[in-house]
C-alpha cells in the first residue's frame, strides 16, 4: 500500500507542471533517498544501478544529498545495451561515475535553482542548470518532479540520464 501511495504521489506530480514544487515535501521525510527510490516503480532501473555500483550505503547515509533521479524511461533512451554494459562488474567504475554525476552534496531545492547556475557533483564535474518557460533543466535533462523530500536529502526526478564529461 505504501508503495502504491508513493507511486500515486509521483504520478500526480508528473501530470502536473513539469517544475512544480512538491507541496507535500514532508510526506516522505521519514524515508531516506534509497527507500523512496525502492518504493517507486518508475525508478527501478536507477535502484538496480545503485545496487550494482555498491552505492546503497552511501545514499542511505546522513547526507544531505540532492539526487537528480532518472526514470526507467530515461535509461531506456540510452543506446541499446548501454545499461546492461554499465551493470557488468567489470564496468563498476564507469557506472559509479555516471551515478555520482547525478548527486550533488547538500540540499538543493527548486527555489534555489538559478538560470546559468553550476553545481559540483559527487563525481567531481559540474552540472549546468537552466530555467526556461517554467521548466528546469539539468544539462540536457528536464526536471519532471521537483523537491521530493527524503530524510537525508531531496530528489528531483529527471527525464534523461545525464552523462559526465569523459
Amino acid at each position: 500500500m505504501k508503495k502504491l501511495m508513493t507511486f500515486a504521489v509521483l504520478l500526480t506530480f508528473f501530470v502536473s507542471s513539469a517544475f512544480q514544487v512538491n507541496p507535500k515535501h514532508d510526506v516522505h521525510a521519514e524515508n531516506d533517498i534509497v527507500d523512496l527510490a525502492v518504493q517507486t516503480d518508475i525508478l527501478s532501473t536507477l535502484v538496480a544501478a545503485v545496487q550494482a555500483g555498491d552505492l546503497v550505503d552511501v545514499l542511505k547515509g546522513d547526507g544531505p544529498f540532492t539526487v537528480f533521479a532518472p526514470t526507467n524511461e530515461a535509461f531506456a533512451k540510452l543506446p541499446a545495451g548501454t545499461v546492461e554494459t554499465l551493470l557488468k562488474p567489470e564496468n563498476k567504475a564507469q557506472l559509479v561515475a555516471v551515478l555520482t554525476y547525478h548527486v550533488v552534496p547538500g540540499k538543493v531545492y527548486s527555489k534555489d535553482l538559478k538560470d546559468g547556475m553550476k553545481a559540483k557533483t559527487a563525481q567531481g564535474a559540474e552540472l549546468s542548470i537552466s530555467l526556461k518557460d517554467g521548466k528546469a533543466k539539468v544539462n540536457n535533462a528536464t526536471v519532471a518532479v521537483a523537491d521530493i523530500e527524503a530524510s537525508n536529502g531531496v530528489i528531483h526526478v529527471i527525464d534523461t540520464v545525464i552523462l559526465p564529461p569523459m
